[in-house]
């Protein structure tokens, strides 16, 4: 195993706990959706919550230099939007259809964006082709999370 195969397995790993905490976080999002009557309360109690854990990590490995926040790339800072939207509509969709299909479609959206972002290497990303073999590949994870969602 040459070293950058040996720094992808970590980070794999951490993508992959990642990947299993995000239906749970779904899940819990959505109860406390229940909990407080609907979705964007759900969502600003998670975001305080996160707000103050972040902060204190922040204060722990040390904040960012204040020249670092600028705003000449305006589009990074919409990031909190996007994650603001998955949030409230998780917390909304996964009582009415279920935890399993409201991920699978978020599985869905993320297949294709991720296919696209990389093939043209919008964002910063790093370009990736979308070849013949990788879009087989996506077919069939788009095929298997088709058949592995159920009827609501």
């Amino acid at each position: 195993m040459n070293s950058s195969q040996a720094a992808f397995l970590p980070i794999a790993a951490m993508m992959f706990a990642a990947g299993l905490g995000i239906p749970i976080f779904a899940s819990l999002n959505a109860g406390l959706g229940q909990q407080l009557g609907g979705p964007v309360a759900a969502t600003a109690v998670t975001f305080g919550v996160g707000l103050a854990i972040a902060l204190a990590v922040l204060a722990l490995t040390g904040v960012p230099d204040r020249a670092a926040f600028t705003f000449e790339r305006p589009w990074l800072w919409i990031g909190a939007v996007f994650m603001l939207f998955y949030a409230t509509s998780v917390a909304y969709a996964a009582p009415r259809i279920g935890l399993g299909n409201a991920i699978f479609f978020v599985l869905l959206g993320q297949i294709v964006a991720a296919a696209a972002i990389d093939h043209f290497g919008w964002l910063g990303a790093i370009q990736s082709a979308l070849t013949p073999r990788r879009l087989v590949g996506i077919a069939v994870m788009a095929l298997g999370l088709y058949l592995a969602r159920r009827p609501a």
